[in-house]
């Protein structure tokens, strides 16, 4: 098993999200091809700097959780955000920086978890001089998964 995959598997365990053997009839595994769902650019609404994200596979059927890698160059971040039911990320390469409001900035590095809570508000990115990615796996409630506010702003980043 590639260590993509291992990952996977371990938080969709961790998370009590995996799927026990023919539950809702299901008899088959689901494989989500790499590559199946297009890439994008974070949107400048939601990022500073240039930040790519790679679908891993989306919420439906499976489970009421997304997964994507997401790739931040050096000094870029998101914004300000909350996850109505939570949110698991993992670091897979470079070195990373997260924030939850009245905390904090901590450092990220590669295998490093982070678990943002319901309704933290908080923001994640790269170091100014580091990329970093990780992936993310976001839970959904009520068909929502993430709420967007404002912007870090260049002193709050820089702390």
């Amino acid at each position: 098993m590639n260590k993509r995959a291992m990952i996977m598997t371990m938080l969709l365990a961790a998370c009590g999200l995996a799927h026990a053997a023919g539950e809702n009839g299901a008899r088959e595994q689901t494989i989500f091809r790499a590559g199946a769902a297009p890439s994008s650019n974070g949107p400048a609404a939601n990022f500073d700097g240039k930040v790519h994200v790679d679908p891993l596979f989306p919420a439906g059927a499976q489970g009421s959780f997304s997964a994507a890698t997401v790739n931040f160059e050096p000094g870029s971040r998101s914004a300000w955000h909350t996850h109505p039911a939570g949110q698991y990320l993992i670091v897979t390469k470079g070195t990373g920086w997260t924030q939850a409001e009245g905390g904090p900035v901590e450092e990220l590095h590669a295998g490093d978890a982070v678990w943002c809570p319901p309704g933290v508000k908080h923001w994640h990115g790269a170091t100014p001089t580091t990329a970093m990615s990780h992936i993310a796996l976001t839970a959904t409630r009520d068909g929502k998964n993430v709420e967007w506010l404002e912007k870090v702003s260049a002193q709050q980043y820089r702390r």
